[in-house]
């Protein structure tokens, strides 16, 4: 029988009847929570060696009287002229003696919640009697966290157990939808991200761009409205109406004092910010005025600034994006190139191929005002020049659209953030990549960089906010590409090595159904290290055996570390003991890893484990000799045909190289036969050198 390393201790009750989702032990070690999948969690106590003894002890007494009542009625009966049974045996004392699972863990408290529970914890404190009561947190399904305190067991049984409260509670519902953009405040301490529904941090509403202008906020939404609220009394100070269709972009200008919107509408409107005094003896309060616009042939996607304030770039749905002079407003650039390649089918069944042009999603301009970056749904990043308009790089930066770009203040650098749920860190000199930050588990759609890039902030369709903070950590390219290729070779081996090649069709083999995967390919590299281990200490102790049968008197080779630490085991053992810890699923493929030359060492190793195990049996089995017969006629017989058609190979090359001399004047030159001969000659001169 198999040894099991995991054995059955026993059931223990619940009050639940959903499933389980988590279960956790409490820092003390004295309590046990069981979460369902219900709005249920359950704790339970771990009696201690004294309480177990006594429980036990009651049980025994139990059952012990139980017995004689049972004796007592078997007799009465049998007195009264009826039918006498049997008394039954007691119960084993070893089995009275077995300490059960329900008798070391016993139901304690029930917290029961609103809605469903997510995830639960207990509160770091081991000492639970000098605390009085254990602590829980828990998440619900409604987004909010809530303490609950359950106070300890009395040691008094008459004393009721209090029911579990609620300590404290975190209802702050946060982003019910997607994260779809963010913002910081011009010192980095404040931030603002809205969703897609009526729902903004610090108690905002509907939004589509979000800027400050501290202590305020101005928000553009989908209906084509400037909406300016107070920080301070989260309330809403005014409403324009500013464009006729969606707002999809909003940046304020460089020199603090206004602002610019692009909206679906083709509007580009640039407006200025004024102090109006709406009552008297109240203090003046911020507003918008407008100054200009700018008409456009198509759709505005997004509006940015050059940080000098002398151009502006302009984002359209034609997939283009124009420069203009900030001061006149005259046309400068036309930046053109985000396209994807697509197949286009007709309905005649005519196909071919076409490049189908994006427009750009999100861009930004460097802080020297030299570099425009632009993100587009066919997963690259362009990095064009101011000056003349040229392209500098197209990177292939996501596996999916590239939703947000931006540089950091002062540098070239800049990140990127794209529906493949990853953050990127770019060098925009060199056009490599520097970091990967994974953490998402929805599309990124938001990014927001600290002044001096001391940390990034990321919003997701996942309803979450991650900041990543910059470290004092030196960081190695070379070992971050190690690691996305090491990734990269992890997550597509599945799909690479599957067995997939089989064809239809008469003569196709069917093979086992398989395939390679990273605990094959572990297993493949244990074999090979260990027969590097065993050929070593195997080698070593051949060589001094041939030196001691020369009559010298060599020391005994040392045995390799790993062997000697594993009690100096022969080398073919310790392979066979590498060969066994592998599954027997994944020992096929396993030895598909191993080159030929390892296999012809495995084989060696083989060999000396049949003679060790089966020699005798296989000797003395008449059943055998035949087929070990016909083992050692075929491999003679395919040994004798390679060596027929080695030897009719290399007849006819000598045959073609005779020929060449004789049709051409120069020697026939075989580098690798001059080099044997030198080596000969060497070999030679060394021999016949004398002292």
């Amino acid at each position: 029988m198999p040894k099991r390393s995991i054995t059955l201790y026993g059931p223990i009750p619940r009050h639940s009847k959903d499933r389980i989702v988590t279960i956790q032990f409490h820092p003390s070690g004295k309590f046990l929570g069981c979460q369902a999948s219900d709005r249920t969690v359950e704790l339970y106590r771990i009696r201690t060696h004294d309480e177990i003894r006594k429980k036990m002890a009651r049980r025994q007494k139990r059952q012990k009287e139980k017995a004689e009542k049972r004796a007592k009625a078997v007799l009465a009966g049998g007195a009264n002229g009826g039918v006498a049974m049997d008394a039954p045996a007691d119960a084993p004392a070893d089995a009275d003696a077995e300490i059960r699972a329900g008798d070391e863990i016993t139901q304690y408290q029930i917290i029961r919640t609103k809605t469903k529970v997510r995830s639960f914890d207990f509160a770091p404190v081991a000492d639970v009697e000098k605390a009085g009561s254990v602590q829980i947190l828990m998440s619900l399904n409604s987004n909010v966290l809530e303490v609950y305190n359950a106070a300890l067991p009395s040691k008094k049984k008459s004393d009721e157990m209090p029911e579990p409260t609620k300590m404290y509670s975190v209802d702050l519902q946060g982003h019910r939808s997607d994260v779809r953009t963010l913002a910081l405040s011009s010192d980095d301490e404040l931030l603002c991200s809205a969703s897609n529904t009526r729902n903004l941090t610090m108690r905002a509403f509907t939004l589509h761009i979000t800027e400050y202008l501290d202590p305020q906020v101005i928000l553009g939404t989908k209906a084509g409205e400037l909406e300016l609220y107070d920080i301070a009394s989260s309330s809403l100070l005014e409403m324009i109406k500013a464009h006729e269709g969606p707002v999809w972009s909003l940046q304020v200008r460089p020199d603090k004092r206004g602002l610019v919107t692009g909206s679906a509408d083709k509007d580009i409107k640039f407006w200025d910010f004024d102090m109006v005094e709406e009552e008297a003896n109240r203090p003046k309060r911020l507003t918008l005025v407008h100054m200009r616009t700018l008409k456009m042939s198509d759709d505005v996607l997004c509006v940015r600034y050059s940080p000098d304030q002398n151009l502006i770039a302009v984002s359209l749905l034609d997939a283009t994006v124009k420069v203009f002079y900030h001061d006149t407003l005259k046309f400068f650039l036309s930046l053109y190139g985000h396209k994807v390649n697509i197949w286009l089918i007709t309905i005649s069944s005519f196909r071919f191929r076409g490049l189908i042009p994006l427009p750009v999603l999100s861009m930004d301009i460097s802080s020297d005002s030299t570099l425009l970056a632009t993100s587009s749904a066919d997963k690259n990043v362009k990095l064009w020049g101011l000056d003349f308009g040229d392209c500098h790089k197209s990177i292939f930066a996501h596996q999916e659209s590239v939703m947000a770009v931006q540089f950091v203040w002062g540098t070239h650098y800049f990140f990127t953030v794209g529906k493949d749920r990853v953050v990127k860190y770019w060098d925009g000199d060199k056009f490599e990549n520097i970091m990967k930050l994974d953490g998402h588990h929805g599309e990124v759609w938001a990014l927001a960089i600290a002044k001096h890039g001391s940390f990034v902030v990321s919003g997701s369709h996942d309803r979450s906010i991650r900041v990543w903070e910059r470290t004092e950590e030196q960081l190695f390219l070379e070992e971050e590409r190690e690691k996305e290729l090491e990734e990269l070779y992890e997550t597509t081996l599945s799909n690479q090595l599957e067995k997939t090649d089989l064809q239809d069709g008469e003569g196709t083999e069917v093979a086992s159904a398989g395939k390679q995967t990273m605990e094959t390919l572990k297993a493949g590299e244990r074999i090979m290290e260990a027969l590097d281990t065993g050929d070593e200490d195997k080698g070593a102790w051949e060589d001094y055996e041939l030196l001691k049968s020369r009559g010298l008197n060599p020391a005994p080779p040392q045995r390799s570390p790993i062997l000697a630490a594993l009690g100096d085991v022969p080398a073919d053992k310790y392979v066979l003991n590498t060969v066994e810890k592998i599954r027997a699923n994944d020992l096929e493929e396993a030895l598909l890893v191993l080159p030929f030359s390892k296999v012809i060492s495995l084989i060696g190793y083989v060999d000396a484990w049949a003679k060790k195990t089966h020699h005798h049996q296989i000797v003395s089995n008449r059943m055998m000799r035949p087929m070990l017969d016909s083992i050692r006629f075929h491999l003679r017989e395919q040994l004798k045909r390679h060596k027929d058609t080695m030897g009719y190979n290399l007849a006819a090359l000598r045959y073609m190289r005779r020929d060449w001399e004789n049709r051409n004047l120069a020697e026939f030159w075989d580098e690798d036969t001059q080099k044997e001969k030198e080596k000969d000659s060497a070999k030679r001169k060394f021999v016949t050198v004398t002292v």
